[in-house]
């Protein structure tokens, strides 16, 4: 795998700090390719601001990114919006038919702390049969295999006062 960085997308949350992944020659985030993309379809410019106020103000405000939000699993990454009808503090989270995945990896499993990756259009029952989004969902995994590699090997630690992922030589600046 190529060499990218782990930046802070957004840590303006009040639960939730989340993480994004660049590629080492990209100008833009893999997050904000996601977002530019789908925004700029005017057919799914409403789901992705239903998607956008799901991770900025019910992740990142509101709840965090617990299990009921974290419900599907897809091998080494959560899709996001989470599946099925979850009631949380007296809010429904129901998106039947959803058109947009977004994948995300919760770091070690903390509801404070996650990398949001890319995503698209969910069009078939499966991510292997979604053209749109099978690479993205590889991709996705990939990142995740390497961030967990990173963690593991103690290239990158988690700052527990801080919510914060630093690297152990204490670079400004995170590669992998």
């Amino acid at each position: 795998m190529n060499i990218f960085a782990l930046e802070i997308w957004d840590d303006e949350g009040k639960k939730c700090t989340f993480y994004t992944v660049r590629w080492e020659d990209a100008s833009e985030s893999e997050t904000d390719k996601f977002f530019n993309k789908y925004d700029a379809i005017p057919e799914l410019k409403t789901a992705t601001q239903q998607m956008l106020s799901f991770v900025l103000d019910s992740l990142g405000d509101d709840h965090g990114a617990i299990d009921a939000l974290f419900n599907r699993s897809e091998n080494e990454v959560t899709g996001l919006p989470n599946t099925g009808k979850v009631k949380v503090k007296q809010v429904l989270f129901a998106y039947p038919n959803f058109p947009l995945r977004l994948y995300a990896l919760r770091i070690n499993n903390r509801s404070d702390i996650v990398v949001l990756f890319n995503g698209g259009i969910k069009s078939a029952w499966t991510n292997q049969e979604s053209k749109d989004i099978h690479l993205k969902w590889v991709e996705a995994c990939r990142f995740a295999k390497r961030i967990e590699e990173g963690l593991k090997d103690g290239e990158i630690i988690i700052d527990e006062n801080k919510r914060r992922i630093v690297s152990a030589n204490n670079d400004e600046d995170i590669f992998l």
